[in-house]
Parts: structure tokens; C-alpha cells; sequence
């Protein structure tokens, strides 16, 4: 696939772009200067996010307008334009949008991507991303924290967090399966959830049939055991919380079951904030620099204008649907199975094991994020996506070009360079100003042939990405110490640095060392 030209991107896009992926070798010198590399670490940072206007946002899903409520409520939905004015009766059917997704006789393989990266972030931002699941369902709302707070693993809350606890020596409840710690399944062989997980939530719980029923572990994320992937990298974590729980309790035997499970859980949330930036972000984007996390950072950016409390937007979630990652079959084990065969369906895992399941993500290719690439048994999502996005009045493709410091397109020509793509959004819209944004950022082609998204995607991803995991509170610079964390703690998020180093500490039945990454091995 050929680059899109970035003639058209505006001078200081275009600027950065070739800046930041050209010149490898002088940015690895750059990067061996520790001092150079920090302060360069945090300004990059600082300035992709400070490309939009910082929280807090003056409108949410709430209402058109603002008010005190619309500035606290976060259970609705922040936004960062106001509703469209833009007449709905000249726009498409969002059937007819969501047609422009579907995947063909053969998946566009992704460049650079395997499928444990479309595991991971599927995993990632469902733990803040979460929508409405009430009946009806209210595309305004959200159940979520708005943190990284390991929700998929914890839960939501502290009473749902004590239901998975075994409350001795800070572990969580867990059984061993052909030698692997699994979570304790949730229901008996009847398919009724057993009397301590009674208060667990499950989505749609009551319409899985009872041979699914019985594949349920007991986890806190009421959506952790819907997709094979999502509840693989919610064992991993569970195996490494265990595992720390276990150590500190050897370090500070006086320790009582609350304080080991605290530091353990601080320990875990803080490897994985590491996880995002260093090894997820940095896969993400095309760049020669490498960012990472440490404390300098965090002091660095502790005053930025942007550094405020979270709240997810509608436009992060909507940004986020990258169902054409995922391949029509998917391999686990010595299985190649249709993606409805690998849904509730977490004893695949113990079959198999759990390093040899990732292993076979990180050697399976993903699919390339865009038009015509989504299996046709996930369209669902990219329907609802414009639909709900039609409800939310959402303001189209070229007004968020504009609000991100990309001039707007005037013509089909300039979102890409592929004839196809041309013909068939010239086919479905009327004009470029009427493109909805989940079908310009998903049309519009990535600046180099290397490069996952298309900029403005791109713009969008590492604002909202970089100013919800940096402003956790964790990494405040008076809580990321050792008091919080312990040496020892401290000690095992300075050796993590991808998911590589998690599962080969967590797989005592499966010592062999395997390859696992989100980047595919050339």
C-alpha cells in the first residue's frame, strides 16, 4: 500500500511527521543522551497533547449546552465539539456507512500489527471506554471510572473487588488447571452462578446458554470473558498479582491481607500504565523516538494545563472500534477457529496454555485498520457506531480536521490515494463535508506505508491516550515512590516493559520461552 500525499495536511503536520519518521539513526543518538532523551520524552508529550483544547470539556452527552451538572456528571459522555448543525436528512443511512466496512473474499493484512495487539487494545480500552449497557441502551452514558484502574481484573468497585479476593496473604481467588492458575469458574455444572460470585454481572448473563455458563470464569469485568483475547490477558494479570502478592508477603511477613493486596494491585496498575506507553503507544505510532515512563515524566508533566482529572469522550470510543484487526478465523492453540468459536469460550486458554495461546497472537497477523476490512459477523459494531454517532449529533469528518489543526479537505481525492476508496465514499456522500467521523478517520489513508492510522486518527489517539494514562494518580510525583509501591515494587515495573516480560515470569507450566509481541517478527 502506497503512502497518501501530506501535501495537504498543513505545513507544521507535515513538519513533525517527517521529523519524527525520518533520521533513525540521529534519533537513536538522541535517545542514548539519557538527560536529552527525558526532556525530549516529555515535550513531545506535552505537545501532542496540548494539539486540542485541555479538559475539562464544556459540553458532555448531557445536554447542548452547559451547566454544573454537565461539568460533574461523568457518568455521561464528555465531547469535544458541540452537536452537528448539519441537516440529517442529507446524510446517508447509516446501513449504507456501514457498508463500506465490510471485508471482502480476503483480509488486508495490517504492516507492522499481530493479533495480540488487537487483543490488547480491545482488553485496554474496554476497562475505560465502557458504554451504556442498560435496556434500552443509552449511547449518552458510560459506566465507566475513567482510569486505568484495572477494572477488567478488580471490577469497578471495592465490593466487587472483595468478592474475587481470597482474603489471605493479598491474592485473589484462583484455581490451578494442568498446572496453570486459572480464575475459579463462576458457575456450577448446572450453569447457575455459584453462591460467592451471586453478585458478579456479566453481560447478557441471561441469554448465554448453559454450555457457555460453564465456561465463565469469575472475573470483575463484566465483559472480561466475551472474547477469547480479553480473558487471556485477564488471567496474565491475575497470575502477576498473585505473584506479587506472594512476594511481598515474603518481604514484609508483618504485612495483613489488605495491605499485600493494595501494593500488589498499586504494582500491577503501574506495570501496566508502563505496558501502554512503552510497548502499546510506541507500536501505535511511526516514530523513531521511543517514549517511555518513569518518574521524571511525571514531575515533568505534573504542571501541564492539560493535567486534569479524567473523562473519556464519545469521540475517544467511537475513534477506538478497530474490529477489522481481527482476522475471520483466529489461531489458538493447534486450532484455527471462527471468531464466534473463540467467544466465552476462556477454557480454550487452560486446552492450550496460556503462553502458547499468546505466542499464537503474536505469530498470527492482524488485520489493517480501515474501509473494507471489518469480518462481516462484527459489521454490527460499525452500524451502531455511525448510528450512535448520528443520535449524538456528532459534528462530521472535516470540522474535526479543522479543530485538530488539519485543514479541511476538499475533496475525495485527499482522504486517499486508492480509487476504490474514492469511488465508494463519492458512491455513499453526497459531498466531503458530509462524511461522519467514524468513516473519514477510517477512510483516510496513513501518511507512509509503515504507519498504522491515518493522521487525523492518529492526532485523536495520542491526545486522549496520553493525557488518560499519564494523568493517572498513581504517577503523581508524590505517590510514585517506594512508600506505594515498596522497593520490590519498584524494582518489577523498572524490568517490565512489555508483555513479553509478564507471561515469562507467569507460565511455570509452560517455562519454554516463546514469542510474544504485538509486532510481528520480520
Amino acid at each position: 500500500m502506497k503512502a497518501r500525499s501530506i501535501a495537504t495536511d498543513g505545513a507544521a503536520n507535515r513538519l513533525r511527521f517527517l521529523a519524527l519518521t525520518n533520521g533513525g539513526p540521529i534519533w537513536d543518538a538522541v535517545q542514548l543522551c539519557k538527560p536529552l532523551q527525558r526532556r525530549l520524552n516529555a515535550a513531545l508529550i506535552d505537545h501532542a497533547v496540548r494539539e486540542m483544547p485541555p479538559r475539562p470539556e464544556p459540553l458532555s452527552t448531557m445536554a447542548p449546552y452547559t451547566s454544573w451538572p454537565s461539568l460533574t456528571d461523568r457518568s455521561y459522555n464528555g465531547r469535544h465539539l458541540p452537536p452537528s448543525t448539519l441537516d440529517p436528512a442529507r446524510l446517508p443511512s447509516a446501513e449504507s456507512c456501514a457498508e463500506l466496512f465490510r471485508r471482502g473474499d480476503q483480509m488486508i493484512p495490517c504492516p507492522r500489527s499481530t493479533v495480540l495487539f488487537a487483543y490488547f487494545a480491545q482488553w485496554f480500552t474496554d476497562g475505560f471506554l465502557r458504554g451504556d449497557t442498560g435496556t434500552p441502551r443509552d449511547p449518552r452514558r458510560n459506566t465507566s471510572n475513567h482510569q486505568i484502574d484495572m477494572n477488567q481484573l478488580y471490577g469497578v468497585d471495592e465490593p466487587t473487588a472483595s468478592i474475587l479476593r481470597a482474603h489471605e496473604g493479598g491474592l485473589l481467588k484462583s484455581q490451578l488447571i494442568d498446572g496453570g492458575e486459572f480464575p475459579p469458574f463462576l458457575c456450577d455444572d448446572q450453569g447457575r452462578k455459584k453462591k460467592e460470585f451471586a453478585d458478579l454481572t456479566v453481560v447478557r448473563f441471561e441469554d448465554f446458554p448453559v454450555a457457555w455458563r460453564k465456561r465463565l470464569f469469575a472475573l470483575g469485568g463484566d465483559r472480561s470473558n466475551l472474547q477469547v483475547g480479553f480473558t487471556m490477558l485477564t488471567v496474565l494479570f491475575l497470575r502477576e498479582h498473585n505473584r506479587l502478592a506472594r512476594e511481598l508477603a515474603r518481604e514484609y511477613p508483618s504485612w495483613d491481607d489488605e495491605r499485600l493486596f493494595q501494593t500488589a494491585r498499586n504494582i500491577l496498575t503501574l506495570i501496566v500504565c508502563r505496558i501502554v506507553l512503552e510497548e502499546y503507544i510506541n507500536h501505535i505510532t511511526p516514530y523513531h523516538f521511543h517514549f517511555t515512563l518513569d518518574s521524571a515524566l511525571s514531575t515533568r508533566l505534573a504542571q501541564a494545563p492539560w493535567h486534569r482529572e479524567n473523562w473519556a469522550s464519545i469521540e475517544f470510543s467511537l475513534v477506538y472500534r478497530w474490529h477489522s484487526l481481527i482476522p475471520s478465523t483466529l489461531r489458538v492453540g493447534s486450532e484455527d477457529l471462527p471468531v464466534d468459536a473463540t467467544l466465552v469460550n476462556g477454557p480454550l486458554l487452560a486446552r492450550h496454555g496460556l503462553a502458547q495461546a499468546m505466542e499464537d497472537a503474536s505469530l498470527q497477523r492482524a488485520g489493517r485498520i480501515g474501509l473494507f476490512n471489518t469480518d462481516p459477523s462484527l459489521l454490527y459494531v460499525d452500524h451502531s457506531s455511525i448510528s450512535d454517532s448520528r443520535t449524538l449529533r456528532l459534528a462530521p469528518y472535516n470540522e474535526y480536521r479543522r479543530h485538530l489543526k488539519f485543514p479541511a479537505v476538499r475533496s475525495f481525492n485527499q482522504i486517499s490515494d486508492d480509487p476504490h476508496v474514492r469511488k465508494r465514499l463519492r458512491a455513499v456522500y453526497s459531498s466531503v463535508d458530509d462524511i461522519d467521523l467514524y468513516v473519514g478517520i477510517f477512510a483516510e489513508q496513513p501518511g507512509s506505508p509503515s504507519t498504522l492510522l491515518g493522521p487525523l486518527l492518529t492526532k485523536i489517539i495520542a491526545i486522549d491516550a496520553f493525557s488518560q494514562a499519564l494523568t493517572n494518580p498513581l504517577l503523581a510525583p508524590r505517590v510514585l515512590n517506594a512508600e506505594t509501591f515498596t522497593p520490590l515494587g519498584l524494582r518489577t515495573v523498572e524490568r517490565t516493559r512489555s508483555l513479553s516480560d509478564v507471561i515469562h515470569r507467569n507460565s511455570p507450566e509452560d517455562p519454554k520461552p516463546r514469542f510474544i509481541s504485538m509486532t510481528r517478527r520480520r
